[in-house]
């Protein structure tokens, strides 16, 4: 028999099912409680609410488990590639030879794009944001390819858009670099695989040849792994909420972009790399600013350590750690803020206060070691963390899709003013 929650309210008493996932999350089902009651929930950002039931990413941050539909993050990010990782996200199991053949393939044939969108990135001075200008060449493709607003055209149409998105993501987030640096942007080279394609475009002058460094590239490879979902947070709800609209997915994903912009959300491991060079203009002194982290009265915070959903510690930061250690081994990078970085990592996973309170460093810690030694800037790490997120949000989108999910559409609680009679200008 289905277990039942019963809320009792003025003398009336309502039943509600209680739901179990299959990693035996419980969750009361209050889809009718408005209906039955006159009543909603409040609970400010979502914290508790459950919006979709998803087959996706399963997350626990209190052991410190992150699956993707059913494969642990270790084993993906060691034994699969980026590409084979999106191929899972989106379509529900790893792909055969074959299938995974085909999906690269169709990818390689689409990393072009229409000449004209290079008007519009032309249109953006160099200062612009590159989350800005990815967001808005993302969501011009709607304009490019008008049969995209349907969202319910046939498979074939969908997977041909979702196909478009992977393989021009890439293209777009180097041009937004080249547009920063006010360099004139390169061409996918369809030789070269997914991450050596990105860098070349990234780093390379046109017609320039370039050689990834294979460290480099697996190190970015796991990255974007590292990053594909994680699960409900606010950028992937934002990419089904907007989605639930029957908006086009590029649309959706573009949302999903300026959701990842906030510095609350996507911007932890930019703040990682500013904290580290805030040290360094006070001296470099990593010993004084962990005893001020340890400081309840001192406003100092140690980004890049800890993390809101992981309560233990983050499966991603060991896998990271070590090709972190890898690219900075292969390059050499002879950089004070690095410098102070590995002295703060190596001081708090032995200080007892932090071993204490498991603030071990997380992902972003790593990440932003990596993006500031290959000589990405800050504010391109947003657009590498989108990069990587892209399969998720797609599988997110085409999952919220397929279970025709109604348009979101929250309550509130009002707060203002009871009704009142309007007073004329000349009266008031």
């Amino acid at each position: 028999m289905s277990e039942i929650a019963k809320l009792s309210f003025d003398g009336n008493e309502y039943e509600f099912p209680v739901l179990e996932g299959t990693e035996n999350e419980k969750a009361i089902d209050i889809a009718k409680l408005r209906a039955d009651s006159g009543l909603i929930t409040l609970d400010p950002g979502y914290k508790n609410t459950g919006a979709t039931k998803s087959a996706i990413t399963f997350l626990d941050g209190e052991l410190g488990i992150l699956r993707y539909r059913g494969y642990g993050i270790e084993e993906l990010a060691e034994k699969s590639s980026f590409m084979e990782v999106a191929y899972l996200l989106i379509y529900g199991d790893l792909p055969s030879q074959s299938q995974y053949e085909y999906f690269s393939n169709q990818i390689t044939t689409h990393t072009l794009v229409h000449e004209d969108i290079k008007k519009i990135l032309d249109g953006f001075p160099s200062n612009a944001h590159p989350m800005g200008v990815l967001s808005s060449l993302i969501c011009s493709l709607t304009a490019f390819y008008p049969n995209s607003l349907d969202p319910n055209r046939s498979k074939d149409e969908v997977d041909l858009s979702i196909v478009r998105l992977l393989a021009k993501m890439p293209t777009f987030a180097a041009w937004a670099f080249k547009n920063k640096m006010g360099h004139p942007v390169n061409y996918p080279d369809n030789s070269l695989d997914y991450c050596s394609n990105f860098l070349k475009m990234m780093f390379a002058l046109p017609a320039e040849r370039y050689d990834a460094d294979p460290v480099v590239a697996k190190a970015l490879d796991q990255l974007l792994i590292l990053h594909a979902d994680h699960e409900q947070n606010c950028s992937t709800s934002t990419v089904r909420i907007v989605g639930s609209s029957q908006a086009s997915i590029y649309a959706s994903i573009s949302a999903g972009i300026n959701a990842l912009w906030g510095p609350l959300h996507g911007g932890a491991n930019q703040s990682v790399i500013e904290m580290l060079e805030a040290i360094k203009a006070d001296g470099g002194d990593s010993k004084k600013y962990l005893e001020k982290a340890k400081d309840k009265n001192d406003p100092f915070r140690l980004m890049g350590f800890g993390h809101r959903v992981y309560k233990n510690f983050d499966p991603r930061a060991k896998i990271i750690k070590k090709a972190a250690d890898d690219v900075l081994g292969k390059l050499g990078v002879s950089d004070p803020v690095l410098d102070i970085a590995k002295e703060l990592e190596q001081a708090a996973l032995k200080d007892q206060y932090f071993v204490d309170r498991k603030l071990y460093p997380n992902v972003d810690f790593y990440s932003g070691i990596i993006y500031r030694a290959l000589g990405i800037p800050t504010d391109m790490f947003t657009v590498m963390f989108a990069l990587g997120r892209l399969p998720g949000w797609i599988a997110q989108w085409k999952e919220m899709r397929e279970n025709n999910e109604p348009i979101g559409r929250p309550r509130q609680v009002y707060t203002g003013a009871n009704e009142r009679d309007y007073v004329s200008m000349n009266k008031r």
